[in-house]
């Protein structure tokens, strides 16, 4: 597998991880492009780091202090970070949120909203997507970038589709004055940079989804950003949009990592919202297949989202994760024309971007990864554990 390497500009990146450290459990730590630095004198959670009142120039004090105890060095870390060949006796680096909510926003790009409309329409049937794309695009189009959601403008196009019997809820969120914010998976539960994500037994039309992934603390405030995959079932999600939990929602079916950038003097909300985002899968059969998605090509505004996503109606007070979305929908045929992108197990996904680095995931099935064991209950009693033997 190849290994997830740091931002470009790694040696003025303010990068916050989770290291496991066996025996002890995972440690807040910061990352530098030599050492990975224990930040347990400023926090003991991902979520209680964030919600220091300017926690960049908190976390930036501590190491020019010396406090932060260096653990390991990146590069073992990262290299232990994957997980077909992990050595369980040494640290490795974990998804770097905890107790977060995980959420996630969908149908925020043009491209992505058109193929959840081919997926409804195909009813999650992979074969009839090419003849659905064709006909869907003939009626609505594919250039909806100048259609501001919730705008007068959208609302008359809303009622021509009404009229012409294609409109769609994927249109309805997509276009209209609500977005559509989901429960991506459950606190603790996302995997980390090197480890395996999970794609459902059941399902034959399934693709990755580069995102953007917004940290947010309690109150609100976007703190940093990250890489994420919403690993995504094509068919589930098509037959019904009821059955979104479950296309969603599988055992390491959500990557985050490698680190949360802090915002900072260097880095920001501006940064992210000119992010490009490359994907590349590499099948085990040779089989490649490239992508991108411009954040500058969105919908909503990333403050839009968040704040659709926490406010009076919504609170989370350890905070959330928050997924983007992605313009990202793959249609080249792998197993035949008119087939699309599905996945295999052992594809190897690598999604980039200059300034947040690579997230790296090997694919097998959601029964094959490992399941899910360590929970709050697991952590809480790891925190005691050291605290009593500090």
């Amino acid at each position: 597998m190849l290994l997830t390497q740091l931002p470009q500009d790694a040696d003025q990146a303010l990068l916050i991880g989770r290291l496991w450290v066996p025996d002890l459990g995972p440690f807040v730590v910061a990352v530098t492009p030599e050492d990975v630095l224990d930040l347990s004198d400023l926090a003991t959670t991902s979520s209680a780091l964030l919600e220091i009142p300017d926690a960049a120039a908190q976390v930036r004090a501590c190491l020019s202090s010396g406090q932060a105890q260096r653990l390991t060095s990146t590069a073992q870390a990262l290299a232990n970070s994957d997980e077909t060949q992990r050595k369980a006796d040494q640290p490795w680096f974990m998804a770097p949120c905890d107790l977060q909510a995980v959420k996630a926003a969908g149908v925020t790009f043009v491209a992505s909203m058109l193929e959840r409309v081919i997926e409804e329409q195909a009813r999650g049937d992979a074969s009839r997507a090419e003849a659905v794309r064709a006909a869907v695009v003939a009626v609505i189009g594919d250039n909806l970038r100048s259609v501001v959601p919730g705008s007068p403008a959208s609302a008359k196009l809303k009622e021509v589709l009404l009229a012409q019997g294609m409109w769609s809820q994927y249109l309805e969120v997509g276009i209209g004055p609500d977005a559509e914010i989901f429960t991506k998976a459950q606190p603790m539960s996302a995997v980390g940079p090197g480890a395996l994500v999970g794609i459902h037994p059941g399902s034959q039309w399934n693709n990755p989804e580069p995102e953007i992934v917004l940290a947010v603390n309690s109150s609100g405030q976007v703190v940093g950003a990250t890489l994420g995959n919403d690993v995504n079932l094509r068919d589930f999600e098509g037959r019904s949009a009821l059955l979104l939990g479950k296309a969603k929602d599988n055992n390491a079916s959500c990557a985050i990592g490698p680190f949360i950038r802090l915002f900072d003097e260097h880095f920001g909300i501006d940064d992210v919202r000119q992010c490009e985002l490359s994907l590349q899968v590499q099948g085990p059969e040779g089989f490649v297949m490239q992508g991108s998605s411009a954040l500058s090509q969105i919908s909503r505004d990333p403050l839009d989202l968040a704040g659709q996503a926490m406010g009076k109606y919504h609170q989370y007070p350890d905070g959330m994760v928050l997924f983007l979305g992605t313009m990202f929908a793959p249609t080249q045929d792998r197993h035949g024309p008119g087939q699309g992108f599905t996945h295999v197990v052992g594809d190897v996904v690598d999604i980039s971007t200059p300034r947040l680095g690579n997230l790296v995931n090997q694919v097998t099935a959601s029964d094959l990864a490992p399941a899910w064991t360590y929970g709050v209950k697991a952590l809480m009693k790891d925190l005691i554990k050291r605290r009593q033997l500090a």
